[in-house]
């Protein structure tokens, strides 16, 4: 589809059909039919990555190890998001509901919910809506167990393979891959880890079917996404809107009139300035995002605003790999040098390089996308680096 305006949806905090309901409309399919429609809807993880849903269900699924788990990674640590939050506060069941469906398809019947340790707050309410799905799912007897394990706020968590060595009561570092978690996952057995947002989308096209998720969004980005809507904008907040809108469009519609800037996908996503507004695309033909969508008028120091990315990265990096222990500090180093007048502007050139090193060379997504947002800002606010 062509997309032609911003258009809002609610499938993720629709409460029309109950979570029994849904439930029964799984069990009432096969395995197999669970996974086309998940294919047919295009769903792709909203965590930013995009991998498909449905193929991660199926491998996983296919494995021979039968010890299998599902986990879903609420560990929301990236800058600007909070709409899992949001998400576990006023429809977990959908949640833990995406988490039931995907354990019929791969034959799990253990899943696990990892809680990011600043969500404690949640950590009460959570359990008693849990016990509840307990509940039905014995009335429907359906041999799934959920459990919540808290994180212990460190950022690096969020990354799969670090998060299940925190749930395994090790350092949280990751690991090298492959093996990947369809294969080798929690406990090394065959896991499907996704983020909140994608299993209530599971849930919701377990509902509905792949169509009505499918005539949203664009041809390489199908359906709707929640966007967490922070910065220079009058109306900051959480909102469920269809994928494949130009950041113009999304300007109109969140900025203040003065938008120079927007930081699609938080920290580690990609600065999109004024001049590329209208042809850049929010989707993952052309920026994905996990969900951060921060606007930054012309009152902003972007040189600020990198420098505190910077320092964020910094503090958060495991330390396990080189380029990204030694790599956050040098840039900072760098950025700060050239502010002063200390170096020439012209070693920005060498701190582009050094990030694109780190792209390629770091261990884990960290690391590598340390180079998104810090070439992005300096590629297109040089000046503001300088002065």
């Amino acid at each position: 589809m062509s997309y032609t305006q911003l258009k809002r949806v609610d499938l993720i905090f629709d409460t029309e059909a109950t979570t029994k309901d849904i439930l029964q409309t799984a069990w009432s399919k096969t395995n197999e039919q669970i996974v086309n429609e998940l294919l047919e809807s295009g769903l792709k993880g909203r965590g930013g990555a995009g991998f498909p849903t449905a193929m991660k269900w199926k491998f996983t699924s296919e494995q021979a190890e039968k010890e299998r788990y599902v986990i879903c990674n609420a560990d929301e640590g990236e800058p600007g998001t909070f709409k899992d939050r949001e998400i576990l506060f006023k429809v977990p069941q959908k949640v833990f509901g995406g988490m039931a469906v995907c354990a019929k398809v791969i034959g799990a019947t253990q899943g696990f919910v990892y809680l990011r340790g600043e969500y404690r707050f949640l950590l009460k309410e959570l359990q008693k809506q849990l016990d509840d799905f307990h509940a039905i799912l014995k009335a429907l007897s359906i041999n799934f167990n959920i459990t919540i394990i808290m994180g212990s706020g460190a950022y690096i968590c969020g990354e799969e393979s670090a998060l299940f060595e925190s749930m395994e009561g090790k350092r949280g570092e990751p690991r090298n891959k492959p093996p990947y978690p369809t294969i080798a996952g929690f406990r090394s057995k065959p896991t499907v880890i996704n983020n909140v947002e994608t299993l209530v989308y599971a849930f919701m096209i377990t509902k509905h079917g792949a169509k009505k998720f499918k005539d949203l969004g664009t041809a390489d980005s199908r359906g709707s996404k929640v966007f967490s809507i922070s910065g220079d904008t009058p109306k900051a907040g959480i909102y469920e809107l269809e994928l494949g809108m130009t950041v113009d469009q999304f300007v109109e519609e969140f900025g203040d009139g003065d938008t120079k800037a927007v930081q699609v996908g938080g920290a580690s996503g990609f600065c999109v300035p004024r001049k590329k507004f209208k042809d850049t695309i929010i989707g993952f033909e052309g920026v994905p995002t996990g969900g951060s969508m921060m606007l930054f008028n012309s009152s902003r120091s972007m040189y600020n605003v990198l420098h505190n990315y910077l320092e964020f990265f910094e503090e958060e990096s495991c330390g396990q790999c080189t380029p990204c222990r030694v790599g956050c500090q040098q840039l900072i180093k760098g950025i700060e040098a050239v502010k002063k007048g200390e170096k020439h502007a012209v070693y920005l050139d060498q701190l582009m390089k050094l990030s694109q090193t780190m792209k390629i060379t770091a261990k884990c997504g960290l690391g590598q996308s340390v180079a998104n947002s810090f070439s992005s800002i300096v590629d297109n606010f040089k000046e503001e680096m300088i002065y």
